[in-house]
């Protein structure tokens, strides 16, 4: 899955306002934060990016 590239330049993590990238999993669609100390990966559901930090899986 693909989002649009004008979608990634506009949505930035909601714990710590740095920029996210696309996850490299193709079977559970993600957007990795890309802040040092956050990296926080949210789950993209049915083509929607689920902002909400109480559902994004913390780094391992």
């Amino acid at each position: 899955m693909k989002l649009e590239s004008f979608l990634l330049e506009i949505l930035v993590c909601p714990q710590c306002r740095a920029a996210l990238v696309e996850g490299d999993t193709e079977d559970q669609p993600e957007l990795v934060c890309t802040g040092a100390d956050c990296g926080l990966a949210y789950p993209v559901r049915d083509g929607i990016p689920v902002l909400l930090v109480d559902e994004a899986r913390r780094p391992a």
